[in-house]
């Protein structure tokens, strides 16, 4: 098949909403997987019976159809203002409802902290931002999703893996397929786990067999305390600490690289903002400065419990928003700063920008168009040696400079 009919093809399939069934090319991809999935220990009968049908969705985002344009990307955390996405009254509301659960589950939540040194507050604020305490409705067929991924994604390889991971889950048992239902993207349950995430790090409580994140609350929060775990969380530690700022601080030095024990920030006059006391014990801690918002907002000292929620969402606004709504779940306080409304610069924009930067030698990670750490303190490089003034933040002016030069 030829590239004009290949995407003439995938157009009239979207067009006219044709069964994907008739997609032959996907038919044959399923056929060809199942050397794979054999070698994973999965049984002939399963993969007959779950692939037998089994349809390609080419409405998902992030598919890489052929003549079909890259969506933008509508993540919250990259898209929304930090005024926005860390709403107070939203949080204040959740924190309500969070106390309440906390008291519900309050024997469950004493054994997961027990067991994987995670506290309550910050596996019920997960649950809280995943799926809304379990209201989000998941309408997706997981196998459906990672399945397409697999064939016509932009991460074949990685929903590869997915794909016999959920093939796996469906294998031993632990889920029927009319229930194993997910987000857009794959991922399932009260507190979401890709199939990879349920198999690593899924928590059967009750010895049925089985972790039933779907439907048993104890068990998703079990399989997050899990991954956290795992991922290095130190129990007695605090995720992160809010912070003024000394007059003239280096905003350069804002990002994980620039760490130091946070009785040494303490000594160059970082000063804890919300009113909690740092212990002793903590104090040689490494931490980093992080400013989500430059100037227009609060500051924060981060020791090692917050890159440990990084794992569960690379972004920033959102651990900060599991972190705060822990916070207030236990002590319903705001932030001691105001998050400014300000206005983010266009993704293309600051796609332009990293280029720049790197072009410079000013920046060595990936160009994806999101303002992060390490893409704020070479921004704050590049003031620097510009002679602008010195915010870290990608504004008009920036951009206009380097758009000059």
């Amino acid at each position: 098949m030829n590239m004009r009919r290949l995407v003439l093809g995938f157009g009239l399939l979207l067009a006219s909403g044709a069964p994907a069934l008739a997609d032959a090319g996907f038919d044959r991809w399923l056929a060809a997987q199942w050397p794979a999935a054999q070698a994973m220990g999965i049984s002939h009968a399963t993969y007959e019976r779950e692939t037998r049908g089994l349809e390609p969705d080419y409405s998902l985002p992030d598919l890489a159809i052929p003549g079909k344009p890259k969506p933008p990307g509508r993540q919250a955390e990259f898209v929304q203002t930090p005024a926005a996405y860390l709403s107070d009254k939203a949080i204040g509301t959740y924190a309500a409802r969070g106390r309440k659960l906390a008291a519900q589950y309050r024997g469950d939540l004493a054994a997961l902290e027990k067991r994987f040194g995670v506290p309550g507050p910050v596996l019920l604020a997960i649950w809280a931002r995943e799926t809304s305490y379990g209201a989000a409705k998941l309408n997706y067929d997981a196998l459906r999703v990672v399945a397409t991924q697999a064939y016509v994604g932009r991460r074949k390889d990685v929903f590869f893996a997915e794909f016999l991971a959920a093939l796996k889950i469906l294998d031993q048992g632990h889920v029927r397929r009319a229930d194993m239902k997910s987000s857009w993207a794959g991922a399932m349950g009260l507190t979401q786990f890709m199939p990879t995430g349920y198999l690593k790090y899924g928590v059967d409580l009750n010895g049925d067999g089985t972790a039933n994140i779907w439907t048993s609350v104890p068990e998703a929060l079990a399989a997050t305390a899990s991954l956290l775990r795992e991922e290095g969380w130190q129990p007695g530690k605090r995720w992160a600490y809010e912070v003024t700022l000394p007059a003239g601080f280096d905003c350069t030095l804002a990002e994980p690289d620039a760490a130091a024990p946070i009785g040494e920030w303490l000594k160059r006059g970082v000063k804890v903002a919300d009113g909690r006391t740092i212990p002793s014990s903590a104090l040689r801690d490494k931490a980093s400065i992080i400013m989500p918002a430059g100037p227009y907002g609060p500051a924060f000292l981060t020791p090692a419990n917050y890159f440990v929620l990084k794992s569960y969402n690379f972004a920033d606004l959102y651990v900060l928003y599991v972190g705060h709504l822990a916070d207030r779940i236990e002590d319903d306080r705001p932030f001691a700063h105001d998050w400014q409304d300000i206005t983010l610069v266009k993704t293309r924009d600051l796609e332009f920008m990293q280029k720049k930067l790197a072009a410079k030698g000013l920046y060595t990670d990936k160009v994806d168009g999101k303002a992060g750490m390490k893409t704020r303190s070479a921004l704050g490089a590049y003031q620097k040696a510009n002679g602008l003034k010195l915010d870290c933040w990608p504004d008009a002016q920036v951009l206009e400079h380097m758009k000059r030069g």
